[in-house]
């Protein structure tokens, strides 16, 4: 027999003692491997995860998790082959593996670096500016994310073995919250290899990630409140979730990402020999044919002008035409096979349908000539492309999950975003036009019906190309839809991190929220000694530390300098009449960008020190104008300290308040340094 696939579970790998179910080659129908749960305590898996994982996760900052993730992606890029060898039982060419392999490890990269570069290397994330809330500024208010205490279970789909656990890992992991991955019954045995390259790794903290291979009957059961599942597959199936006791009355979370009749739209500007028809006949070939059309994100409709749809048809037939079809392990195989022989039937019934009201204009979905491979063994399928008569129905409500798409003709662009709106919400849709005005009214019509949407025209098709076009989810972008899609979003960055974390509002002292926070909160209190801040090393600077400078004079002769010097002689450096009769002004004034170079030299010590470098300033505001002879003082105090974890510096972030004769402030911002963590 076969070997049985494990589940990782409380520490240990867990084998079920029965037979399990037989999971196929796609391409062959050979045995690969049995699959069951049987006997799994998913109860104690769950604890595991809240008790060991949880906590182990919430102890690191952002950035340690963030660089335990990069290293676990390294170490599976090193090991990725033996990945690509597996999927090919799955029907996945390898330009298909490159997508979900790749791309999930890609992903994660991607996730770990946004999580060190756009996060504190702490474990509260600061979300938002100060709000205000009493007239003095003693009392105040402060947006937090912190981590949940409770599991994050990941239900994938068979599609993807590799990226879908991998783009919902990297998030919850750098979110601090433990992860439970169930991968689908089909392709298991890739998800299983993995997994289990990760665990023998011994990156991860122990109970951060746990595999479930095999049934998740009961798992629900078993969540409370701070527990989330992330589903993807199936609309019947999500519709189970949904209405399942522990999230309706349970409090469980529950993120949906369904069936979705994802369209592309040729603009009405485009004509037969224009650069877009290509690129649009282009992305609907790939996206029919990359995982034998098994996206989540695929374009089911094709929606064209009237007068271009029999141009269109022939076009993609063409292309269509030269797809090779088979064993995925062929070289000269450019479309595998779908992933299993009941997959098939329920694409070539959903093809059925369609042709109610289309007709078939390239493919036979019960017959296709295979290279390398057993016709009937494999589920093994041709490309279908249809057209569809006008008022069809069923191509906005039918999705065949295989290489399938269909031709709907429009009118006008209204028509256009009309047919797409009938598919209730999608994950992705796109409109290939040259014709910035097309562009924005499609666009703005699809919006509330999409996730995301690739706008296509020959300025940017090479760059889209290589980021992967119409059907490829991008770890900085979220990746949703609403309404048939699902309702619920992922990736997009750091949003997908605070996806999995609790937002609450802090309402305290300056002072309170300095200690709760860990950054330095206006109006709290300063620490003001003999030592020049910036004669101090990260390792000695603390939250608070100030200095406030000796005043200056902001001189005409300095503003006439600066504007000589500069070349900004804007009117109101210059000409005394015309800045007297402007209103916000009444008289010559300082250039704002002369104000906080003063400034500069008003704080900066200049012999060398552990300041190693000033690499920007942020949220500049220049408030009150400095006129001639005002005299200016500043306050700088640290904000924010940020150790790098691969770097012998870190950065500071310095509250900066530039202030006139009278106090009122002129000009506040934040500078941002790299100081050495020891000197000398």
């Amino acid at each position: 027999m076969t070997r049985r696939l494990e589940s990782y579970a409380a520490g240990r790998w867990f084998r079920a003692d029965d037979e399990g179910q037989p999971l196929l080659d796609a391409a062959t129908g050979a045995e690969v491997a049995r699959l069951s749960s049987s006997g799994l305590d998913l109860d104690a898996m769950v604890s595991h995860g809240r008790t060991v994982g949880g906590p182990a996760l919430r102890a690191l900052t952002f950035h340690e998790r963030a660089g335990l993730l990069k290293a676990m992606a390294k170490h599976l890029l090193e090991r990725k082959d033996e990945l690509y060898e597996l999927s090919y039982a799955t029907g996945a060419t390898r330009r298909d593996s490159a997508v979900d392999i790749d791309g999930g490890i890609g992903t994660v990269f991607s996730i770990a670096s946004k999580g060190t570069r756009e996060m504190p290397n702490d474990t509260v994330y600061v979300d938002g500016g100060l709000e205000q809330l009493g007239r003095e500024g003693t009392f105040v208010g402060q947006h937090v994310h912190t981590s949940r205490v409770g599991v994050a279970v990941q239900v994938n789909a068979f599609n993807f073995p590799v990226w879908g656990f991998l783009e919902k890992l990297a998030p919850a992991f750098v979110a601090g919250v433990a992860s439970i991955v169930k991968p689908a019954e089909q392709t298991a045995y890739v998800t299983e290899a993995a997994v289990r390259m990760i665990v023998e790794s011994g990156l991860l903290p122990e109970g951060s990630l746990q595999l479930l291979a095999g049934s998740p009957a009961g798992l629900l059961d078993v969540l409370t409140v701070q527990d989330q599942v992330a589903f993807t597959g199936s609309a019947h199936t999500a519709g189970l979730l949904r209405n399942h006791p522990s999230v309706l009355h349970g409090g469980v979370g529950l993120t949906v990402e369904a069936d979705s009749l994802n369209c592309s739209i040729l603009g009405p500007d485009v004509g037969a020999d224009d650069p877009e028809l290509d690129l649009f006949v282009g992305a609907v070939v790939t996206e029919m044919t990359v995982k034998a059309g098994q996206k989540c994100t695929a374009i089911r409709r094709v929606i064209v002008p009237r007068a271009m749809r029999h141009t269109v048809a022939e076009a993609i037939a063409a292309r269509l035409a030269k797809v090779t079809v088979g064993d995925p392990r062929s070289e000269s195989v450019r479309m595998g096979a779908l992933v299993s022989l009941d997959q098939r039937e329920e694409v070539r019934k959903a093809v059925q349908s369609l042709r109610a009201s289309a007709e078939v204009v390239f493919g036979d979905p019960d017959r296709v000539e295979v290279v390398d491979g057993d016709a009937e063994r494999g589920a093994f399928i041709s490309p279908v492309l249809l057209s569809a008569a006008d008022g069809a129905v069923e191509p906005h409500d039918v999705e065949p999950f295989g290489p399938v798409s269909t031709i709907v003709a429009y009118d006008t662009v209204e028509d256009a975003v009309e047919l797409a709106a009938r598919g209730r919400g999608s994950l992705a849709g796109s409109v290939v036009t040259h014709d910035p005005d097309v562009a924005r009214a499609v666009v703005l019509g699809l919006a509330p019906w999409h996730g995301r949407i690739l706008v296509l025209d020959r300025a940017g098709a090479a760059e889209a190309a290589a980021a992967g076009g119409h059907g490829s989810p991008l770890p900085v972008l979220v990746h949703g839809g609403p309404g048939r899609a699902g309702g619920g979003e992922e990736l997009g960055g750091v949003r997908g991190i605070l996806h999995h974390m609790q937002r609450t509002a802090i309402q305290g002292s300056p002072d309170m929220l300095t200690a709760i926070t860990g950054r330095w909160t206006r109006g709290s209190q300063r620490r003001a000694d003999d030592v020049h801040p910036f004669r101090k090393s990260l390792a000695e600077l603390r939250i608070g530390d100030t200095i406030a400078s000796a005043p200056r004079a902001v001189t005409r002769a300095d503003i006439d300098h600066f504007a000589e010097f500069t070349g900004d002689t804007f009117y109101a450096h210059t000409d005394p009449e015309a800045a007297a009769a402007n209103p916000l002004f009444g008289g010559i004034v300082a250039h704002g960008y002369l104000v906080v170079s003063l400034a500069a030299g008003l704080f900066v010590d200049p012999d060398p020190g552990p300041v190693l470098a000033n690499f920007g300033v942020d949220h500049l505001r220049f408030l009150t104008p400095v006129k001639a002879d005002d005299t200016i003082a500043v306050t700088l105090t640290v904000k924010q300290i940020t150790p790098r974890t691969n770097a012998e510096y870190g950065e500071v972030r310095w509250d900066a308040v530039v202030a006139n004769a009278d106090g009122e402030p002129v000009a506040t911002y934040d500078v941002l340094t790299l100081v050495a963590k020891t000197w000398p």
